[in-house]
Formats: C-alpha cells, structure tokens, sequence
C-alpha cells in the first residue's frame, strides 16, 4: 500500500505534464507559422492553468470592444499556495502596506502586445510560459511570473483578422504584396485608436485604468514591455539610450546593463544580431519602461524587428527573410533570460526595491495647487488611478518655485491641494510635478515637458519644505433645489464639467443660453460663456425644473436660481449679446490622410467625455458630403491637400460662407494656409534660412543630428496670452500654458481675431531649439477668421493631445458650441 501510494506521487507530475500541450501541438500550427486571435491566445493560457500547478491565470476587465484583459502568475506550487503573503510582504517592503518584511521572491511583470501590429509578442508568450513551466521550473523557486499576453486585445485582432484575410498561402515575402500594407488605422491602437505605450500615467483608456489597478496590488521589481519595431533594425534590448531621468538610480542603469549583457550571451550564440543605448530614452514618464522605473522597478523596452508589415515572413533591406517564426525565438529568448537574471538577483532587487522608495533626498517635499475646482478634482482622480496620496492645506503661505511667474513666488495654502514627496511614491510625484525634468541631451523619443500644474491649468509652487495637510475636501456637495418661480437658472463656465453639463441639457431638450458678456445678478457675478437656462424657452417642457435639478446635482454643477431676468448690470437675460445655443451637428473626418492618434483622441473626447454626438465620415466619401447636414466639421491634425480636391475644397468653402464652421487642428491649418479669404499665412525667418545655407556644409556629419535639434521643439510648455473676450476663450484667464509638439508658426491673422497668441516666446518647460524658439515670436496659437456668415478656427496646437492635457479641452467646447 505505501508502495503503491509512493509510485503514484512519483508519477503525479509526469501525468499532469502529459495532458499540457505546447503550443503548437494546442493550436494544431507550429507557433509562428500563423497569427492567433486574442480567443486563441486566452484559450491556451486556459489550457495550461488547468493542466499545471505552477499557473494561475484570471480576467482583470474587458476592451471597449468586450475582448478579455487577463494575466497569469507563474511560480512554483509552494509559491502560489503562499501568494498573497508573497504579494504583501513585497508591498510591506517599500511601505505601501504597514508592517515590516525582508521578502525574498522576486516579481516579474512581461507585458505582450501593447501595439496590435507588433503581434509576435502574444505568440512568444505562449512560447515563454510553456518553456518556462517544463524547461526551467528552478528559476521559479525565487521568482513569481506576471504575464499580460495580450494589453491591447482590440488592436491585435484588427491587425490578425485583416492580415488572415488577406495574405497568400503560402506567405509572400515580397514588399509589394497587399499582405505588408495594412489599411488606416493598421492594429497599433486600441478601440478609440490611442497608442496605449503612451497611456501608463494618464491613464485615459480603459485598458490602461483596469491593468494599474493589478499593477498595484504588486508592484513589480522587473516589468519588460514587448515591441517590434520596423523591418531592418535588429534586436533592441536595455539599457537604454540617453536621455535618463535623473530620479533613476545608478541602480536601475547597472541592473538594466546586467539584464541586456545576459540578453547578448543567447544572442550571440545564436547568432543573432542585436543593438542597446541607442534610441529609446529614459525621460518621458508615461511609457511601459519609464512609468515601471519611476516606480522603482527595472523597466524595460525589448524591440524586435517586423511591426504590422512584416506578416509571416518579409525580405529586409539586407536581403534577408526575416520570419515570424525568428521573431518569437528572439523575444522568447528575452523574455526566458529577464527572468533567468531576476532570479540569481532577487535579494539584490528586494534590497535595492525598498530602497528607492526612500524619499529624503528629494528637491521638493510638497507642490500646492490651488485653481478651478473641476480641475483640481480632475487631477485628484488622475492621483486616485496611480494610488498617490494627497491632501488639502489648512492655510498659511507658502514660498517655493511658483510656476505661473516659473521663479521663486509664494501661493496662499488654504483650502490647496497638496502633493507631497513624503510618501512611498514620492520619486513618481517628483517626475509628475517637477517644473522642468533636466536633459542630458535633445535627442529625444517623445515630448519634454508634462508638468501636471500647466496640463490642468492650476496655480502652483513647489516647496522644498513639506506642507501640513489634512484628509477633508474643502470642497462641498453641490445640492441645488427646483425654484419654480425663478425667471431662470445660471451655471458657470469654465471647465470641461461645465461643457458636459451643457451637452446633457441639450440632449434633454433643455435650452440653453450663454452670454457674451459677464452677468451680474443677485449681488453675483458670472463670467463670459455663463450658461442661462430661462424659464421662458422652456415653456413646453413640463418637467423642465426637475429634469434641469436632477442633471445638475448628478454632474455637481451648481446652479443660481435668480427671481428676474433683469440682470444688475447692462445684460439682461434677452439682451442681445445673451444667445441660444443651438444642439449642433458635428462631422469629423476620418480614414488615410487624417491622423490616427488625433482621430481618436477627439473620438475619445466627444463619446466619453463631452459625452456628445459626432458623425464620423472616411476621407473616401468626402465627395458625396452633403455638407449642410452639418454645423461644424472637425479636421484633426493630418494633411488635406489631397484630399481636399479643388471641387471638394469649394463645395466646403460654400457650406462655409452659408454659415458653417470648421475646426481645423494641427496639420490640418495647411489646408487654409494662402487661400484667398482665410487669412492664414506662415511665419518666415529669412536670417535662420540664409544661415542654414551658408553653415549646412560646414557641419560634421557626426554632429549633424545634434546640430539639427535647434530647430525642433520637441513637446515644450509654452506660456500664451489670451483674448478671453472672444467666445473661443470663454472660461479661461487672460493666459494659458500650451503644449507644443512642433514648431509651426503662423503670422497673426490680419482680419480675424488672434485669440490665443504669443509674442515673446519662451519656453517654460521642455526643450526647444534655438531657432525654433525664435520662429514663435508674433504667431498664433488660436484664431478664427470669418468667412461668410461662417468661420474657420484655427487651434495650431492639439488641445487633445493623448487626453491629458486637462485644461484645453475647453477650447474645443467653445468651438463646437459657441
């Protein structure tokens, strides 16, 4: 009997072994020879947490488009049946939990997919647990295994879905064939098209928000983000190029070295080329590698070639094919060696983790913001995702780097929000908060500057001392009350709430006003754009007090209920600089030509957060536009010119005059630019394009890189002057912080209105080039310029930009509705 009992335990493993299939024996196809579906990629991690010990796999939420967000976590038996005190004690280390610990295991987060198109990196993780859990179970000993096969499920099958229905059997190789040319948008995005590598901090996407809540709960010390990059470049892995952050460690770049020297070693003997610090920075901190490292762990990019067009197989530059089947041997390869090198290191990742999260070293101890309530709430949230903790100040005044007069200032404190470094995520506050991230080089990836206090319009200051808070928002529930009696109901204006609101009325039949002027009623003033919902223009409607009441205390927008629509100024309520807003019609266009990435920021805005209707048209159909079905057409940042034929350009140039109005972003001004009526015209610096003749020769050709960065401005914070008696500008002050990501310059418009321009450009975070900086001076930021009885406005920086810079999106509601 205890023989028998003996035999069975010894055979228990191999039984169990026997009914785990790899992957390709699961999908029926040797791995890499075809693209999986998201479906496939979830059945097979299925599959091998119900036939092994050493996986648990789970659903952490759903795609816009209803697809499974899952993740697993590999270890060995002894690991997962002691998980949860594995998981804490690690958060006890660096003291998000309370308690001490000295943990042991070290954790490892490998995040697939995150570009649709780069689809060989949900195949590789099948690869990389099945080979982890039969070939390498000794690693996982130490080490516990988080796996995301798949962070952008929607992309992915966009991409697999199109590329299978369209490829030859067997494969072409050939650059020419369809199968290498996916159609606009291709797969790199998500549902609302937006780059989700570029959504880890602002976190507007409903994949980015459902994975931080896990992300969290564990707090990796690794965390690789598998990519693909174009066809000829080979293998990319850590450390990473210049510029670093200076709040990473010397530990995190040594660690990053280790890492990659342990990659080389596999590489080399497979001959397999590969190239490091070169590239991909360390500055941006919203990426799959920064946001990790800033949050102490070794963050990394790994970059394969192939991207959406190398399909199965492709013949590079150098004559080579380059196969699916060699890109998932090489990122599981990475991937294999990350956690080999986590493994011999975890004692050395645990000490160094908690490390980092000590704070006392900081510049800042406390940033103070004071502003619009909405926003400050916004901001708050933005907090709430990243689970930072924050205050309110008691009073008191504080000194430090004040960032509207950007030099040394003093904010009053009472009543503030307060951000202190004094936490456990106080390195990442540091990176959010910090007026300027210094720059060991231009040559960057991405944008320069985020400073939160300009994105969401706040005053602030920086104090090197840490400010005393209290947990109590001194903001109080806003509870309005029907007044029956009241001629009219007025709502500020002067936030994107305030747009929202606006948008729920108005798709309640509830008419509205807004007032060209500021109101004065009841001893209260109201500023330009203040929405009056009167008594009178809603006759018809019976419920209007209680559907008005109920919108207003569900969106917290408090509302003045004044007993006469004589006003104690100029402006009553039927003056004629008091006007109906009408619920207007509005059409985008969409498809090749357009920017995908600006498409689908201002989709996300309308559909989920002006929450308002928008007809979206594919640049296809432009000739069969029946404009006058529409008030406002949006032209997101993208080149128009072909599209816009001569007869196409006319037949919109007449809705215009009829009284139609476009919003023309970015790019898209190149449209209007020179054309006779619309008053746009670029800036010229003879004096940089006579230099630029005269030196270009004269300029090594190793220096030519750098030399070329004087005339870029790569993502820089500029501060604008406004005209905020101009509708386009309702709501704000008499100046805004405007992030720019390029260096377009157009002169002030001659007959239009100049609403947001700047005269004397400085830069107040971020970098920007020499001459690019110069070539700023007297442009526009904002214009309209009339045309007809209609108009096109002008918004030469993308105020929807990734939908974090909070305070510009106003602007847009001005647009559309004002």
């Amino acid at each position: 009997m205890t023989r028998t009992f003996a035999f069975f335990l010894y055979f228990l493993p191999c039984l169990v072994f026997a009914q785990l299939k790899s992957p390709s024996e699961f999908l029926g196809y040797e791995i890499g020879t075809q693209f999986s579906r998201h479906a496939d990629v979830v059945a097979y991690f299925e599959h091998v947490a119900a036939n092994g010990e050493m996986v648990k796999y789970a659903d952490y939420g759903k795609t816009n488009e209803r697809r499974r967000l899952t993740y697993a976590v590999i270890s060995s038996e002894e690991n997962l049946a002691n998980l949860e005190k594995i998981r804490t004690d690690n958060l006890k280390n660096i003291g998000i939990l309370s308690g001490s610990a000295t943990p042991e295991k070290a954790i490892v987060w490998l995040s697939y997919n995150v570009h649709g198109n780069e689809a060989s990196s949900s195949e590789a993780a099948m690869n990389t647990v099945y080979k982890l859990i039969t070939e390498h179970t000794d690693w996982l000993k130490n080490t516990v295994i988080i796996m995301d096969p798949n962070v952008n499920p929607d992309g992915r099958d966009r991409y697999v879905n199109w590329y299978n229905q369209v490829k030859a059997s067997p494969y072409n190789p050939s650059r020419d064939a369809v199968e290498h040319h996916e159609p606009w948008p291709g797969g790199r995005p998500n549902h609302y098209l937006f780059d989700l590598n570029r959504d880890w901090m602002w976190a507007s996407q409903v994949e980015t928000q459902q994975r931080l809540k896990i992300y969290n709960q564990w707090m990796p010390q690794i965390h690789v983000d598998f990519h693909e990059q174009f066809i000829n470049n080979p293998y990319y892995f850590a450390p990473g190029a210049e510029p670093y952050h200076d709040i990473i460690t010397p530990f995190q770049r040594e660690f990053q070295t280790k890492i990659g020297k342990n990659n080389a070693k596999y590489f080399d003997e497979n001959g397999w080329l590969f190239f490091t610090r070169e590239s991909f920075d360390l500055l941006y901190p919203s990426y799959g590698d920064t946001y990790p490292l800033f949050m102490g762990a070794i963050g990394m990019t790994y970059e394969q070639a192939g991207h959406g067009m190398a399909g199965l197989g492709i013949i590079n530059d150098e004559e080579i094919e380059l196969t699916l089947v060699d890109r998932v041997a090489h990122h599981t390869t990475t991937g294999l060696s990350t956690i080999e090198v986590a493994s011999q290191q975890a004692a050395s990742l645990n000490s160094e983790f908690k490390k980092f999260f000590q704070n006392d070293n900081l510049k800042f101890k406390s940033f103070v913001l004071k502003g619009n309530p909405d926003n400050l709430q916004a901001l708050a949230e933005l907090l709430d995702k990243h689970e930072i903790k924050y205050g309110y100040a008691t009073g008191g005044k504080v000194s430090g780097f004040n960032y509207s007069d950007n030099k040394k200032g003093t904010l009053d404190a009472n009543g503030a929000l307060v951000v202190s470094t004094n936490q456990p995520k106080g390195k990442m506050v540091q990176v959010l908060f910090e007026p300027n991230a210094a720059l060991s080089t231009p040559l960057t990836y991405d944008i320069t500057a985020w400073s939160l206090p300009y994105a969401y319009g706040l005053e602030a200051v920086a104090s090197p001392t840490l400010v005393a808070v209290n947990a109590a928002n001194p903001n109080k529930t806003v509870v309005n009350i029907a007044s029956p009696s009241a001629a009219g109901y007025i709502a500020k204006w002067n936030s994107m709430e305030d747009a929202e609101f606006l948008s729920a009325l108005l798709q309640n039949d509830i008419k509205v006003r807004f007032s060209e002027n500021e109101l004065g009623f009841g001893g209260k003033s109201f500023g330009r754009g203040s929405l009056i919902i009167t008594r009178s223009d809603n006759k018809s409607n019976v419920d209007f007090d209680t559907t008005l009441i109920e919108i207003a205390n569900e969106m917290g927008r408090q509302l003045y209920a004044s007993p006469t629509s004589f006003a104690d100024n100029l402006t009553d309520f039927g003056s004629q600089y008091v006007h109906l807003i009408k619920n207007k019609k509005v059409a985008m266009l969409q498809g090749e030509g357009t920017s995908s990435l600006s498409y689908g920021a201002l989709w996300h805005f309308f559909e989920t957060q002006l929450k308002y209707p928008i007809t979206s048209i594919n640049t296809d159909d432009i000739g069969s536009i029946q404009w006058t079905d529409y008030d406002v057409l949006i032209l997101s940042d993208g080149y128009y010119k072909n599209i816009l034929s001569d007869d196409a350009f006319k037949s919109l140039e007449q809705w215009i005059n009829k009284g139609g109005r476009v919003i023309a972003i970015g790019n898209a001004l190149a449209a209007f630019e020179g054309k006779d009526g619309y008053d746009l015209k670029k800036n010229s610096d003879e004096k940089a394009e006579k230099e630029k003749d005269t030196l270009g020769n004269m300029i090594p050709y190793a220096q030519r890189e750098l030399e070329s960065t004087k005339d870029f401005i790569t993502g820089s914070i500029y501060k604008v002057m406004l005209d905020n008696t101009h509708p386009l500008a309702f709501g704000y002050g008499d100046t805004y912080y405007t992030l720019k990501l390029g260096n377009d310059s157009f002169e002030f418009l001659k007959d239009g209105y100049n609403v947001g321009y700047i005269t004397e450009p400085e830069s107040v975070s971020g970098f920007s080039g020499e001459a690019a900086n110069a070539s700023l001076k007297n442009s526009i930021v904002f214009a309209e310029a009339k045309k007809g009885r209609g108009s096109v406005v002008y918004m030469v920086d993308d105020v929807s930009f990734r939908s974090f810079w909070q305070n510009g999106k106003l602007f847009l509601a001005n647009a559309v509705f004002f």
